[in-house]
């Protein structure tokens, strides 16, 4: 018998959403070959979306949104949807950090999440 494994897929992290309308945006990815459900910070400088970093300075150390489907960045900017408001509620499993982040890391993009009205479950 054939062994099926379910991947990621785009939105697959999402549990509930208020309206679909309000809750996402197209927005550009400045870098990167992202999957979704990867936790985005902003850019300052460019108003752009990169994998959420801790250690960086740029913006991207504060957790802002949600990366709705696959963005491949690795040549240039690239087109996107993202989860950036809530009402919303994700699946803590299946959001992806860049890097490997410790267990503070997470919870302050935890919070930083709900801040933008983004409950992590």
């Amino acid at each position: 018998m054939t062994t099926l494994t379910e991947t990621t897929h785009p939105g697959g992290f999402l549990v509930w959403e208020a309206f679909r309308d309000y809750t996402r945006e197209t927005i550009t990815v400045a870098a990167g070959a992202l999957e979704p459900g990867t936790v985005l910070g902003r850019i300052t400088a460019s108003g752009k979306y990169a994998a959420q970093d801790p250690a960086a300075v740029d913006g991207t150390e504060t957790a802002v949104a949600v990366l709705w489907g696959k963005a491949d960045a690795t040549g240039g900017d690239a087109p996107a949807v993202a989860l950036i408001r809530g009402p919303a509620i994700v699946n803590r499993n299946d959001l992806v950090f860049a890097g490997s982040l410790g267990a503070p890391e997470i919870a302050a993009a935890h919070a930083a999440l709900l801040a933008a009205g983004i409950l992590v479950r």
